[in-house]
C-alpha cells in the first residue's frame, strides 16, 4: 500500500443504476462495471486513518462489502439524501469505536443533518441511537484528521455551495457544475482526481461529460476518474473507448494507490 488507498464505494447518482423500471440498455447490462450504487469514497492512510466522503443510501451495503471496521470520520459534501441518507448507521462505529462519529461539513449541511436526524440530538438522549460530532468546515482553512490534512474546495451544485476535498494529490469532487477560480487554484498539482461527469448532455446542477474533461485539461492530473454517472452516459464499455489516455470512467470497487 501507498501513502493512500482510495476505494470507490458507488459511483452512481441519486437514483443508482439500474433505476427503478427502467429498460434501458445500460440498466439492462450484465456487466458489472455497469452496476452502481450512490456516489462515495473510503480513503485509507498507511498509518490506519480511515475517512468516508459521504454516507448515501448504501452506506450499510458499501461498509459490509469492503468490510470497513473502522472509521475514523465522514466528510459530507452536502446534505442531499443521495449524500447522508445513510448516516443513520454510524451507530454501529459508535458502539464498535466508543465514541461520537466526527462529521464534517460547512454550516449549512451540518445545520440540515441536524433536523434530517433530529431524533439523534434530542435529550434526553434515546439509548442506541446514532452520536454524532458536527464539526463546521471554514473553505479558507484546511484541518485534520488525524495525521492526514484536508483541504476544503468550495464548488457550486447549481446555487448551492458545496464542498470538494483535497487530500495530498488526490481530489474528489462530485455534484460540482461551476468552480471559481480561486478555489480552482486549491485543485493544481494534484495528481489523481474524481469528478463528477453525469451524462452527455447539458445539466443544470452538475458536469456533464464534456465539461468534466475540460476541467481534467485545465487541472491536468497524472490520472482522472468520471463518477456520479447516470445510465444516460452510456455503457462503461462504449464510453471508455472515447476517454483520454489519463481518464477512466471510474465503477465501483475502483482502488487507486497513491
Amino acid at each position: 500500500m501507498g501513502n493512500l488507498r482510495i476505494t470507490l464505494l458507488g459511483t452512481g447518482t441519486s437514483q443508482g443504476v439500474p433505476l427503478i423500471g427502467c429498460h434501458c440498455e445500460v440498466c439492462l447490462s450484465k456487466n458489472p462495471k455497469d452496476k452502481r450504487l450512490r456516489s462515495s469514497c473510503l480513503i485509507e492512510s498507511k498509518e490506519g486513518t480511515v475517512l468516508s466522503i459521504d454516507a448515501g443510501p448504501d452506506f450499510r451495503q458499501q461498509m459490509l462489502t469492503y468490510n470497513v471496521s473502522r472509521l475514523d470520520a465522514i466528510l459530507v459534501t452536502h446534505s442531499h439524501r443521495d449524500h447522508i441518507s445513510g448516516l443513520d448507521d454510524v451507530r454501529s462505529y459508535n458502539y464498535l469505536q466508543s465514541e461520537a462519529m466526527p462529521i464534517y461539513s460547512n454550516k449549512m449541511a451540518l445545520e440540515e443533518i441536524k433536523c434530517a436526524f433530529a431524533y439523534c440530538f434530542r435529550e434526553p438522549r434515546y439509548p442506541g441511537l446514532p452520536n454524532f460530532k458536527l464539526c463546521v468546515i471554514d473553505k479558507k482553512e484546511s484541518f485534520r484528521v488525524k495525521e492526514l490534512e484536508v483541504i476544503p474546495i468550495e464548488v457550486m451544485h447549481h446555487k448551492l455551495p458545496i464542498l470538494a476535498y483535497r487530500i495530498n494529490n488526490f481530489a474528489y469532487i462530485t455534484d460540482a457544475k461551476t468552480i471559481n477560480e480561486e478555489e480552482k487554484e486549491k485543485l493544481r498539482g494534484v495528481e489523481f482526481m474524481v469528478v463528477n461527469a453525469l451524462r452527455r448532455e447539458e445539466h443544470f446542477s452538475h458536469f456533464n461529460l464534456q465539461e468534466a474533461l475540460d476541467l481534467i485539461k485545465e487541472i491536468k492530473p497524472k490520472q482522472a476518474y468520471l463518477t456520479h454517472i447516470s445510465h444516460f452516459l452510456g455503457l462503461h464499455k462504449e464510453v471508455t473507448k472515447e476517454l483520454p489516455s489519463n481518464v477512466s470512467l471510474a465503477y465501483d470497487g475502483l482502488t487507486i494507490e497513491i
